[in-house]
């Protein structure tokens, strides 16, 4: 049986996954594989980017960090991107952290 926070953290990553395939011009899906020993991220669809959602009532940013990092390790990524929820308010209008040095990263990796 499912808990209600994993039903609350699964709605938003269907969430986030929506929105992005709604804007963007990639398929996002939701990474399956509940159980597994190496969490490799929640979303799929863009290469070398892991994404970890987080639907909490309190943001610790150093920790969700440290997970999306943990989880890009896993899946030998080049980036690790959080996507929060913020209270009262949908996919488009959620955080997006990552640290300064990938961010940094990606700039230049998109200038090419």
């Amino acid at each position: 049986m499912t808990t209600p926070q994993k039903a609350k953290g699964s709605q938003w990553e269907r969430d986030v996954a929506r929105y992005f395939n709604d804007r963007g011009r990639v398929t996002i899906e939701r990474r399956y594989g509940a159980g597994n020993t190496i969490d490799k991220g929640d979303l799929n669809g863009l290469p070398g980017i892991v994404f970890e959602c987080k639907n909490v009532g309190k943001i610790t940013l150093s920790t969700i960090v440290d997970e999306a990092l943990h989880e890009q390790s896993n899946a030998k990524a080049d980036y690790g991107v959080s996507i929060i929820k913020r209270r009262n308010r949908g996919a488009k209008e959620a955080y997006v952290v990552m640290t300064l040095e990938q961010w940094i990263s990606l700039l230049n990796e998109t200038e090419r």
